[in-house]
């Protein structure tokens, strides 16, 4: 019996905390410009928030709080002990309601909610319209076939996996999206949305490999399609390393003719999906300022000066204790005052956080500001959690969709989270730093004899830094960069192309 009373005791303090907590970490996530329109929803649907003057605000913290929670008397109104949150936020979703027509400042609020109203839609006609995603687009051709109910679900499953910074590629699994007891009608079904979704515009978009993204913007009715499909499926990584001659012996296509077949296959588009990046560049806007003080340290400051600073009316406060108001206009009182001061002290949380969290990343950071990007330090968010005392998902949320504004640019706050190796001497050497090295190598490099991976490993670890020649590979391809062989390849083919224009000019 006292076990059970134990555990009824846990279950109702776990429903009293669980939607203080939810909104804390919501509004931690916000970044600032979505923080703002959160704001002003609050300010236009609770009328016991008002927007508190500047005059009113002190320069500390503890004292601009201080006249936005409600005194001792109104929070033994504010807990009531006989209900739980759920009955709470039942009746506040209700409450609207029964809001009392005879408030006397009524009429205020109304006025509040109309400026508000004004507000967001100035806010929204001077947006700029955000152009239609890859996944629209797909959903829109999608909606005007006629095709099964079931295949069109497995469709649209399918077009919302697919993500444009990827190129549109589909790299998921069928039977993932499928139940684990399902029939082979239903993987049939499967595989017949995704042909499906492979059809529409753009072409080869929802490919599940580069050889099969190629192949579906051709037609068959083109007159090299077959020899093109051969070099497609079995030869495209020959290809890429110029292999020709073992080309020609596998396929019996001749060397001319597979330098033909590979210039029409460069006129097609290997990420299809990409074109809808280029469209639509987000708006960043700062949550913290980095500035170097008269000492030579950085300090961080918050961005947030378009949040107004939130207070509960002073009217409706007094009114809680008015014995004139009604039991409904105090209970609907009540409930404001309880959802309002949550959301003061859920951004007031959030600016202690996101200030903690950011001064921690720059003091960590140092080397980064003072000498450059190429000196970042690794570091993982752990580190950053212990430092400031918080758990490491609280951090994940604070610098989630976050930017930083310092004297070498603007920065999203994730990007100083990096990992890292050792150097020959001990020391962390964060991954950034041997990316840029690399570069820095090739771009030296003898373009008539360029570096082979393994010479680069050798290199860098001349240099300090030792890695295997594996990382070296799957860097350069990351970055774009040809092999040593290709690298040749292209220069050869420009000294050719250039002395064959000074003998044009010549003659």
């Amino acid at each position: 019996m006292r076990l059970s009373f134990g555990m009824e005791a846990r279950q109702v303090q776990t429903q009293k905390l669980a939607p203080k907590m939810i909104q804390s970490m919501e509004i931690l996530q916000l970044p600032i410009l979505a923080l703002q329109e959160r704001v002003d929803q609050e300010l236009s649907e609770n009328p016991l928030l008002d927007v508190a003057e500047e005059e009113e605000l002190g320069t500390d913290v503890e004292e601009r709080d201080d006249p936005n929670r409600p005194t001792e008397d109104e929070r033994e109104l504010i807990v009531n002990e006989d209900s739980t949150n759920q009955e709470d936020f039942e009746r506040l979703a209700n409450m609207d309601d029964l809001m009392p027509q005879n408030f006397d400042d009524f009429r205020t609020s109304e006025n509040r909610r109309q400026e508000m109203s004004e507000r967001m839609h100035d806010l929204m006609a001077n947006a700029a319209e955000r152009p239609e995603s890859l996944n629209d687009y797909l959903l829109h051709q999608l909606a005007e076939l006629d095709i099964d109910s079931d295949v069109e679900a497995m469709a649209e499953r399918i077009i919302s996996m697919l993500d444009a910074r990827d190129g549109g590629y589909f790299k998921g699994s069928l039977r993932d999206l499928l139940p684990a007891n399902h029939s082979p009608e239903d993987l049939q079904k499967a595989e017949e949305a995704l042909r499906v979704v492979q059809s529409l515009d753009p072409p080869g978009i929802a490919a599940r490999n580069l050889s099969e993204c190629l192949l579906n913007q051709l037609s068959p009715d083109h007159p090299d399609y077959e020899a093109l499909k051969i070099l497609l499926e079995r030869h495209l990584e020959d290809l890429a390393e110029n292999r020709l001659p073992y080309i020609e012996q596998k396929s019996g296509i001749p060397i001319e003719k597979v330098n033909d077949l590979r210039k029409e296959l460069h006129r097609l588009n290997p990420k299809p999906g990409a074109a809808f990046l280029e469209t639509y560049v987000p708006i960043v806007t700062p949550d913290v300022i980095v500035e170097p003080d008269d000492d030579g340290n950085y300090i961080v400051r918050l961005m947030d000066d378009r949040v107004p600073n939130l207070r509960i009316s002073e009217y409706y406060r007094r009114r809680l204790s008015d014995p004139t108001a009604t039991t409904e206009e105090k209970e609907y009182i009540r409930k404001k005052i309880e959802s309002a001061n949550w959301l003061i002290e859920a951004i007031e949380q959030r600016r202690s956080t996101v200030l903690k969290v950011a001064q921690a990343i720059v003091d960590h950071q140092r080397r980064f500001f003072d000498e450059g990007p190429e000196h970042i330090e690794p570091l993982k968010m752990q580190q950053i959690a212990d430092k400031v005392g918080v758990h490491v998902t609280t951090i994940s949320r604070a610098v989630d969709d976050k930017w930083m504004q310092t004297p070498r640019g603007i920065f999203p706050l994730k990007r100083f989270f990096v990992h890292g190796t050792r150097s020959e001497d001990g020391e962390d050497v964060a991954w950034e730093t041997i990316r840029m090295k690399l570069l820095e190598l090739i771009d030296k490099e003898d373009k008539q004899n360029p570096y082979s991976d393994d010479d680069l490993k050798e290199k860098l670890r001349e240099m300090g830094f030792p890695v295997a020649r594996r990382t070296i590979t799957k860097y350069r391809k990351k970055l774009g960069i040809p092999s040593s062989r290709q690298r040749k390849d292209w220069t050869k083919v420009k000294r050719n192309k250039n002395i064959e224009q000074t003998t044009s000019a010549n003659s």
